[in-house]
């Protein structure tokens, strides 16, 4: 991995426009589970949720037909609140700092990356860091569905108060969809890292890099075309990675 290392750092150092796409292994260093893995939260046998899919918890439909259902699910399962960001959100930050990172894509609903520093983060599926009535649209706090002693928690107007995450059967922000692809189609590169990129159409969206250096990190490989040429596969945790590189090798300097 050590000559890995030192390619990607050269990519880094001769890139002026870096955009990262990232998923739910970006944040597993932070202690909070991913979706698929054998200990991630589709694997979690809560007797209490047993009767219904992780999927159909998540969804527009358990929202609509069975609120109390899907607030218990959420409250207990998307709290993220007391959770702290790991060597790679802040690595990112430096780089976005030093003008090299244009922007953050991420499929990651915690708000890590804002939490971290970042400024220009596209959440490709919402965030639970925000929160709207679903009839008038009235914004309330961050904690508010979590610090609500409703159990469906309500506007004045007496819609209920929904987090902004992108629930199965719902579509992806389109604001976000359009400056994602518009971020990616404009790198020179591209690191992809802690996602399997079987989400779609986010997976997708990777398709419109046309840039100089295609950076993969993951544990596992991934169904992405990669020229020996120019781009590069590191198989190890995004943390790893970024732990065996000093701040200052991320020099925009250099």
């Amino acid at each position: 991995m050590e000559a890995k290392i030192a390619v990607f750092k050269k990519y880094i150092e001769e890139s002026d426009s870096i955009v990262f796409f990232g998923g739910a292994g970006v944040s597993t260093e932070s202690g909070i589970p991913d979706f698929r893995s054998k200990d991630g939260l589709y694997n979690q046998h809560d007797v209490q949720f047993e009767m219904y899919s992780p999927e159909y918890l998540l969804s527009h439909s358990c929202l609509r037909d069975y609120p109390k259902v899907f607030f218990e699910y959420y409250r207990q399962k998307m709290d993220t609140r007391n959770i702290e960001p790991n060597i790679s959100h802040r690595a990112l930050v430096q780089l976005e700092e030093q003008g090299k990172l244009k922007a953050v894509v991420t499929q990651n609903i915690d708000g890590l990356h804002q939490k971290a520093g970042s400024k220009k983060v596209y959440e490709l599926h919402g965030t639970t860091q925000r929160n709207y009535c679903s009839r008038c649209k009235k914004e309330y706090p961050a904690d508010y569905i979590f610090t609500s002693s409703q159990a469906v928690p309500r506007c004045e107007c007496k819609g209920i108060i929904r987090p902004y995450v992108t629930l199965y059967e719902e579509a992806l922000p389109e604001d976000a969809v359009r400056d994602a692809v518009n971020a990616i189609a404009n790198a020179d590169m591209l690191i992809i890292a802690g996602t399997s990129l079987r989400v779609y159409p986010a997976a997708g969206y990777v398709r419109y890099f046309r840039g100089k250096h295609l950076v993969v990190i993951n544990k596992e490989e991934l169904d992405v075309k990669l020229d020996a040429e120019k781009d590069l596969f590191i198989c190890a945790s995004l943390g790893d990675v970024f732990s065996a590189i000093d701040s200052a090798d991320l020099s925009a300097d250099k």
